[in-house]
């Protein structure tokens, strides 16, 4: 596969090739001061901007200490964005996320009113800490706000701030007392984002650097605005005939019922990714094209956010449990049978 192109399609304009080479300019700036309190990880601050690029909402799995909640904090502060964490319990009601109306004094002697205080939804990024914590009523709360933008509470609705994500965590250690978000609802979320263990040499550095001196401040790089701006000209990239193909076959070879589908996935998958697949791998190759210099999309921004987009939208069986197969290996093998055919045509 080719590994970049520099060549301008004429359906990008000079000002969107201009505003492409900034952003990933200023992709590399953001890398390095989130780099300033995060050690390693490279891949999923990537991946955690690329949805932010692309409008999309992000689920973080791994296990505690992992400083998923430092990661997405230092993210809000270096594009100056309002950022509000919430902690997912199981007594948390949904008014305690959305907002409640309260009883004020007014400036009438003796008259007093309802009046909205807004909850911690109201934000630009919103880390809602182990959102399997709690129960499906305020999960549900949040996943309409994802969905809407907006929160109806006393029977009016308050829009949410402009740009607005959801990027929740999940730990994967401790199942009880907890309330596992049903396939549909996951859906919702464009990425579900693997956060590993980091390497020996980067341990000893987080080591060093969290249990000497003071953290470093982190500068802010981008405004809540130019956000806007980019999230638009990522819509704008151009995408070839081919890569739309391309990503249309790859849902529908996750279907098990579907005519695309190969033998050995009616085997191991009950359920494969819907519609919702096809969108989210093309807005976030858009996003992996532009962060990489590209100036389209090509297959291997497709290959590149499969992983995230598909992971949990692919529902294996028993028998794939028994061989130790999971939706991670079924995803690496049908980009790899993709990738063959695409060169040998």
């Amino acid at each position: 596969m080719s590994t970049q192109t520099t060549e301008k399609p004429p359906a990008a304009s000079e000002a969107d090739v201009a505003a492409i080479d900034e952003l990933r300019d200023l992709y590399q700036k953001l890398r390095e001061e989130i780099a300033k309190v995060i050690v390693g990880q490279e891949k999923v601050v990537e991946q955690l901007l690329i949805a932010v690029l692309s409008k999309g909402h992000a689920l973080l799995m791994g296990v505690p200490g992992l400083a998923k909640t430092t990661m997405v904090h230092a993210l809000a502060d270096v594009m100056s964005l309002d950022f509000n964490r919430i902690q997912f319990t199981p007594d948390l009601m949904p008014s305690d996320i959305t907002g409640t109306d309260i009883l004020q004094e007014t400036d009438t002697p003796g008259k007093r009113e309802f009046q909205f205080v807004k909850g911690p939804l109201f934000a630009n990024i919103v880390l809602a800490d182990e959102i399997n914590r709690t129960p499906p009523k305020t999960q549900s709360a949040l996943l309409e706000a994802m969905q809407e933008h907006k929160v109806t509470a006393s029977g009016k609705v308050f829009g949410l701030p402009s740009p607005f994500f959801v990027l929740a965590t999940q730990n994967p250690i401790e199942q009880e007392g907890t309330y596992q978000l049903p396939e549909a609802q996951l859906d919702r979320f464009m990425f579900f984002i693997q956060v590993g263990y980091p390497s020996a040499e980067e341990e000893k550095q987080i080591a060093r650097s969290t249990t000497g001196g003071s953290q470093a401040d982190l500068n802010k790089l981008i405004s809540g605005e130019k956000v806007l701006e980019f999230q638009e000209l990522i819509q704008r990239v151009p995408v070839p005939d081919h890569i739309y193909d391309a990503a249309v076959e790859l849902v529908r070879r996750t279907r098990p019922d579907a005519e695309e589908a190969p033998e050995w996935i009616k085997r191991w998958v009950t359920w494969g990714a819907g519609p919702r697949a096809v969108q989210y791998l093309i807005r976030g190759a858009k996003a992996h094209a532009v962060l990489h210099g590209s100036y389209l999309v090509r297959m291997e921004d497709i290959e590149a956010v499969a992983q995230p987009v598909l992971r949990h939208r692919i529902l294996t069986n028993f028998q794939a449990q028994t061989e130790g197969v999971t939706s991670t290996d079924i995803i690496d093998r049908l980009v790899e049978e993709l990738r063959k055919e695409e060169l040998r045509g």
